[in-house]
């Protein structure tokens, strides 16, 4: 890695890059743009409490990802979460209550933490969970639905917390997104994209970019079909391979160079949406931004993960707090170490290299029996 490489400039100006073009995007709703000036000024404060962390040794992340429920609805084709057991049907048992992820939000807010990225499984299904998030208006909290329970309810608890922003999956077209996510998804996606327009409400799309979509998804016609139903964030996530089988749906190197080509085309010349890629362009963040160095990921029984792509943990936030979470043994070991930093096929860094995250986390429970 450049050893001049500043990180957490790198972070900050991309967190204020982000606000600036949801700012941007929003000057035509005033009651949206009035919320995004208040949360510019938060950002802003946030990003002055990481810093001053920083510069005395510690490093806090702006993005939280919580997947505050491991049910779901839906049987996506190739879902990572599914075949990593993260995603069931039944009911999870020993997940993390509302009072304890309200918790987290607190502890997220003291650290200066911007953003958190709620999924799931489904997360609209833990609404008590979202309407606690509502009421912590320093952060931004994207929340990732399949959208098939969007309600009244939902609709008038977006309208009153702005900081609550719906990202629904979306594949492309009616006949790619019903292939992957099931009959009559798409239209249900329309039906609710038409109505949050309709309510003056801002909406997001998440894009799981594969080799079979990633020239749709970023095509005029597609993008042109989004910003007319209001949609003023895109969010390109590139597909993981879970499986042998799935290998070959992950972009390659000539298609993720694609695509985040044409975003940067999008972001000048597109305004009107916010685009944003994930993992998106390593090379310029110095590797990969997973394990506390731009994020990491709580699953729904609170342990504290890489990303949703690596699930292996070493601590659980049900039995600390969230900080000892962020500087756990396994995020330090690599953050300091190669992995993050090594060339790999596409989608997950982590993933790719699970044997040596595995071995991490034995090394480091040998040490802590060694000390016992």
């Amino acid at each position: 890695m450049n050893e001049n490489f500043d990180l957490q400039n790198y972070l900050i100006e991309g967190v204020e890059g982000v606000v600036s073009e949801a700012l941007r995007a929003t000057l035509k709703n005033p009651r949206e743009s009035a919320f995004m000036l208040k949360f510019a000024k938060a950002s802003r404060a946030a990003s002055k409490k990481r810093r001053i962390a920083e510069d005395s040794g510690e490093h806090i992340p702006p993005f939280l990802i919580c997947s505050i429920t491991s049910k779901c609805n839906l049987h996506c084709a190739g879902c990572y979460s599914r075949c990593n057991h993260a995603t069931t049907d039944t009911e999870p048992v020993k997940q993390l209550t509302g009072e304890e992820w309200l918790r987290i939000f607190d502890e997220s807010d003291e650290l200066g933490i911007s953003f958190i990225l709620l999924a799931g499984g489904e997360p609209m299904l833990r609404r008590d969970i979202i309407e606690a998030a509502g009421k912590k208006q320093n952060i931004m909290f994207p929340v990732f639905t399949n959208g098939t329970y969007m309600d009244e309810r939902y609709f008038e608890l977006f309208d009153k917390c702005r900081n609550l922003v719906p990202i629904m999956s979306i594949e492309g077209s009616r006949e790619i997104t019903d292939k992957r996510r099931g009959n009559g998804i798409y239209d249900k996606l329309i039906s609710n994209m038409e109505e949050f327009k309709r309510r003056g409400l801002i909406f997001g799309a998440s894009v799981t970019v594969t080799t079979q979509n990633y020239s749709e998804v970023c095509s005029g016609s597609f993008l042109d079909e989004l910003s007319e139903r209001g949609c003023k964030a895109v969010i390109f996530v590139e597909y993981v391979p879970v499986t042998e089988e799935s290998r070959e749906l992950a972009p390659s190197d000539p298609e993720r160079e694609y695509l985040m080509e044409k975003i940067a085309y999008l972001r000048e010349n597109r305004p009107e949406m916010v685009y944003i890629a994930f993992p998106g362009d390593e090379k310029g963040s110095g590797g990969c931004v997973a394990a506390g160095r731009g994020f990491f990921h709580i699953n729904s029984h609170g342990g504290a993960e890489p990303c949703p792509f690596s699930p292996y943990s070493d601590i659980n936030v049900k039995n600390t707090s969230l900080r000892e979470a962020i500087h756990s043994p396994l995020f330090t070991a690599l953050q300091s170490g190669d992995i993050l930093l090594d060339d790999h096929e596409g989608g997950c860094v982590l993933y790719e290299k699970r044997e040596l995250v595995e071995a991490l986390i034995a090394q480091g429970i040998q040490l802590t029996d060694e000390l016992s």
